[in-house]
């Protein structure tokens, strides 16, 4: 085979290799789960949500040019508190039942740093709740892991895409009962995601 007709070849496996991947964060074994942490001075509260989903579009090749949503369901956090439980979802708080999602929204990554399957990044995106939109910066961590898919779900051959997350939010700036509480009801909210999404092979 002539080198002309070779290069054509190479270029489109690089390009079939380096296409973005669409990773579903629905997770089959409900182990997604983001957490939530108040300190205030009279009490601490620590809850979780398990109701994840969303769609990320990763390039491997080219990680700076993440994509994607994140969704969680309001009425799958929980606390430990029944009736604390029943606080949160009621509409003195985060209301349900008029706002059922909180999401996150990407827009740039910053600092994008790679090394291995590993990629670091600060991600910009626009997070909503409670009715009320605003845009953060978070400090993130993916890691890639290809045809590992099968490794977590049998029966299912692709790859995995593993991100987790730490910072915080000020419920004052979502109009959450702004000065309201703070002795038992610590404005700053602590929030840590784990999840991983899939990416299933045909």
């Amino acid at each position: 085979m002539k080198l002309t007709h070779i290069i054509p070849l190479v270029s489109l496996a690089t390009a079939v290799y380096a296409a973005p991947q669409a990773f579903d964060f629905k997770d089959p074994k409900g182990v997604n789960n983001a957490v939530f942490q108040l300190d205030a001075p009279l009490e601490s509260i620590n809850g979780s949500a398990n109701g994840i989903s969303g769609t990320v579009s990763f390039d491997p090749e080219n990680p700076a040019a993440t994509t994607g949503k994140i969704v969680v369901t309001v009425d799958s956090m929980t606390v430990p508190n029944p009736m604390q439980n029943g606080h949160l979802h009621s509409d003195k708080w985060l209301d349900a039942a008029k706002y059922p999602e909180i999401t996150f929204e990407t827009k740039s990554l910053a600092n994008v740093k790679t090394n291995g399957d590993v990629t670091t990044a600060d991600v910009t995106g626009t997070f909503s709740l409670h009715g009320v939109s605003n845009e953060i910066t978070v400090p993130v961590k993916f890691t890639y892991l290809k045809d590992k898919l099968s490794a977590r779900v049998p029966n299912l051959k692709g790859d995995l895409l593993v991100i987790r997350a730490n910072f915080a939010i000020n419920r004052e700036d979502f109009n959450i009962n702004k000065g309201q509480y703070e002795d038992k009801v610590s404005p700053t909210i602590n929030l840590s995601l784990a999840i991983a999404g899939s990416s299933v092979t045909k």
